[in-house]
Formats: C-alpha cells, sequence, structure tokens
C-alpha cells in the first residue's frame, strides 16, 4: 500500500521540460516560487471579499489555511491553491442585502450559508470517493455548468453598474479602471499577463491617487489609517448565524464549485500527464471543509484557482510542496493589520471597475465551457437549457417556497439541471434540431 504523501524527489528544473507534483525545487527556488502563486492569487483572493463586505484580511489567512488543509486531504498529490470563490458574491449580496461599500452588517447570515454549501461539498465529495464522477458528468454536462457559469457573471452585472451610477466622476474612474486592466491583458506577456487583475489594479489606484490627493478631483484616498495600523495582529473573526433561507439561498453554490473544481483537475491532470482522477473525491471534500473552516470563522468560500493553474502552465513547475509556501505566505499577511489597511484604502470607483471586469469575465467563461466541449445549441435541448437559464438568472427570477425565497442563481442552477434531465429524458438524448 502507497503511503498518504508520496516521496517528493528533487530535481533540477533547468535541466528538465516540467516539474512534477511528486517532484520538487531546493529550498529557495520552492519559496519564490510559493510567494509567485500567492501573488497569482492575490488580487481575487482580496477583490472577492471586497466585493461582499468581508474582512480581506481573513479572507487570505483562511484561503492559506485551506490551502494547507486541502494539501494534507488530497496527501500532497494535487497542485491546487484555495481562493476565495466569485461563485459566491451573488448570492450572499441576495442573502445579507449588502449595499457595495464598507462592511456587511449580515455577514453571519453569509457564513452560516457558505458553511452550509462546504458541507453538501464535502459530502459530494465523499460520494465521488465511493461511486466515481460519472454521475456529476451526468447532472452536470458542459452545458448545463456553462449556462449556470454564465448566469453568475450576468446577475452580478447590475451590482456593479449601480454602484457608480450617481457620479461622473465614479463612473470615469471606473472605466479608467476598466482601460487599466483591458491594457494590462493585451499589452503584458507571461507573468504579468496572469497577473492583469492585480496589475490593472495597481494602476488605476495609481491614477485615482493623482487625480485626488494629486490634482484635488473628488474624494481623495485616506492613507492614514495604514499608518495607524499595526504591523502584525490579529484578523477580526466572525461567528456564523444559521438563518434557513441564508443557507438555503447559499448552499447551491456548492453545484458550481463542484463543477470548477472537477475542470480544474482535469486540466492539472491533462497538463502533467498525470492520472488525478482518484484524488477528485479528496480533492471535493478538500475543498468544502475548507470552505466550512472559512465560513466557521468569517472568511469566504474558497475554491480552486484557475490563476494559479494559470502559472503553473507557464512555469511547467507543479510541485505541490510549492502550495505549502504559498499557503505559508498568504498567512503572513493575514496576520498583518497594515496590509489590511492597505486593501481598505482601494476607492470605491476602482473597485467597481474592476467587479465590471470580474463579473463580465466570469460571464464569458460560461461561454468558453461551452466552446471547449463543443456545445451544440443547434440541438433544441440545449438550446432551451441554455436560453432559459439566461433568463432566469439575469432577470433574477425568485420562487417563494413557504418562508424561503430561491433567488436568481439558484433558481437557475436548479431550473438548468432539472430542464436538461428532462428535456433529455423525453426526447431521448435531445437531437431534435434548433428551431
Amino acid at each position: 500500500m502507497s503511503s498518504w504523501f508520496p516521496r517528493w524527489r528533487r530535481v533540477d528544473a533547468a535541466r528538465q521540460d516540467l516539474v512534477a507534483p511528486d517532484e520538487t525545487l531546493p529550498p529557495a527556488q520552492t519559496l519564490l516560487m510559493g510567494v509567485q502563486h500567492a501573488v497569482a492569487m492575490f488580487g481575487s483572493t482580496v477583490l472577492a471579499p471586497l466585493l461582499m463586505g468581508f474582512d480581506p484580511n481573513l479572507a487570505i489567512l483562511m484561503s492559506g489555511i485551506g490551502t494547507l488543509l486541502f494539501f494534507v486531504i488530497v496527501g500532497g498529490r494535487v497542485p491546487s491553491y484555495l481562493g476565495s470563490s466569485f461563485a459566491f458574491i451573488g448570492v450572499v449580496i441576495a442573502a445579507t442585502g449588502y449595499g457595495g461599500s464598507g462592511g456587511n452588517p449580515s455577514i453571519g447570515l453569509a457564513l452560516g450559508g457558505i458553511i452550509a454549501c462546504g458541507a453538501i461539498y464535502a459530502v459530494i465529495g465523499l460520494i465521488v470517493m465511493a461511486m466515481g464522477t460519472r454521475w456529476i458528468e451526468f447532472l452536470l454536462p458542459p452545458v448545463v455548468t456553462g449556462a449556470i457559469v454564465m448566469t453568475i457573471g450576468l446577475n452580478l452585472a447590475p451590482v456593479a453598474v449601480s454602484s457608480v451610477a450617481g457620479s461622473n466622476f465614479d463612473a470615469a474612474m471606473a472605466l479608467v479602471t476598466i482601460l487599466c486592466i483591458g491594457l494590462a491583458a493585451v499589452l503584458t506577456r507571461g507573468m504579468l499577463q496572469r497577473l492583469l487583475i492585480l496589475v490593472g489594479l495597481v494602476a488605476a489606484y495609481a491614477i485615482y491617487a493623482l487625480v485626488t490627493n494629486g490634482l484635488g478631483w473628488g474624494t481623495p484616498i485616506d492613507f492614514s489609517i495604514i499608518e495607524e495600523a499595526a504591523w502584525f495582529g490579529m484578523p477580526a473573526f466572525t461567528a456564523p448565524t444559521f438563518s434557513p433561507h441564508a443557507m438555503v439561498l447559499i448552499a447551491p453554490v456548492a453545484i458550481i464549485l463542484v463543477a470548477e473544481n472537477l475542470g480544474h483537475i482535469k486540466a492539472v491532470g491533462a497538463m502533467t500527464g498525470r492520472d488525478l482522477d482518484p484524488y477528485i473525491g479528496r480533492a471535493f471534500l478538500g475543498d468544502g471543509l475548507a470552505t466550512m473552516v472559512s465560513g466557521a470563522s468569517g472568511g469566504t468560500g474558497v475554491t480552486t484557482y484557475a490563476e494559479n493553474i494559470g502559472v503553473m502552465a507557464v512555469t511547467r513547475v507543479y510541485s505541490t510542496l510549492i502550495f505549502v509556501a504559498a499557503a505559508g505566505f498568504a498567512i503572513l499577511l493575514g496576520f498583518s493589520p497594515r496590509f489590511g489597511a492597505l486593501i481598505q484604502t482601494i476607492p470605491g470607483p476602482v473597485l467597481a471597475g474592476a467587479s465590471i471586469v470580474v463579473f463580465g469575465l466570469i460571464a464569458v467563461a460560461g461561454a468558453r465551457i461551452w466552446v471547449q466541449n463543443q456545445v451544440d445549441l443547434g440541438e433544441n435541448t440545449n438550446l432551451i437549457v441554455a436560453a432559459v437559464t439566461l433568463v432566469l438568472g439575469a432577470g433574477n427570477f425568485s420562487i417563494d417556497f413557504g418562508g424561503f425565497t430561491l433567488d436568481g442563481i439558484g433558481t437557475a442552477t436548479f431550473g438548468a439541471i432539472l430542464l436538461h434531465l428532462v428535456l433529455r429524458h423525453g426526447t431521448g438524448g435531445g437531437r431534435g434540431r434548433a428551431i
């Protein structure tokens, strides 16, 4: 019987094309690569909690702890970093009524829902460990997962746009932020291009500081909170509140996390030439438990990060020990109130511009799933499932069940799954052609 953890073999990256998950670089290189992965996840992991009114310091801390927990549960065999999931944004805003600026006064409600989501996710992981993934692929074919992911982005669009609707200056700075991120996406190469959100945010932040603090336009950035904050200290933990309404609203996000994690593991397996399918159940379990631990402390739900998969694709270094180093660096940042104060100075218009890009990228990611899997929208089953799901989500179609309300994303998620099952069964596989 093989051991739980592999025996990592030290290699020289300069002498071989690829560093496998069970191989390791010298300690100094491992640490540097770990910092690089921490930077890669930084932009999104900070942005997500800000958009939900969570403490970004705590989110960073829990992403590091969650990554270590994931590493232990998968036995150090799946290279992955767990960061704040954007899939929670829409349902958290719906469950808490968050206004889009400052701390979320109803964060406890969101945390209870995040824990419920993590529990369902973990149970799915246990089922996969016992039964395999075929049933997931049956319930969540690409047409369904693509439509659900696209729906999340479209459902969030009004939130981002409305936050800058009242001021021409704020709207202009949001557009500047979008332009900065866009230029970072097309003008940079390699690692900088992978960090386009972070690079664009930094550039927009600098421009905003120049025109406000320097030229006196708009609301200036208050840098005094950075000077007043300590270098090291404990983050602010928040206890969850278990509201049935919020739990029913947020828990279905587990379906998105399953599809997301499954896709990421398949992608990494293809890039490394290793069969990682035996560890999918463990990966779901680890991600689910990490989400529960994060929610119990006041952090966001977590998921495997495409940004870090992108870094691995660029560097061709897949050693799982690198993610231990990245997690350690994230934990150090989480215990720095000064770091958190710096994040809190990000102006609202800059944050709004970044959110417009991110929400749009989420929507496009759904379309990419269709393209990559060659989903035929000429088939009536696929066409109807996609069309109905998008309208339910974008229009925020809600259904009341007694004292519960299932909002747009939840309705679209369950609707897509059920509609596909019914139409597939009714047509013998959905071969009818589109009108």
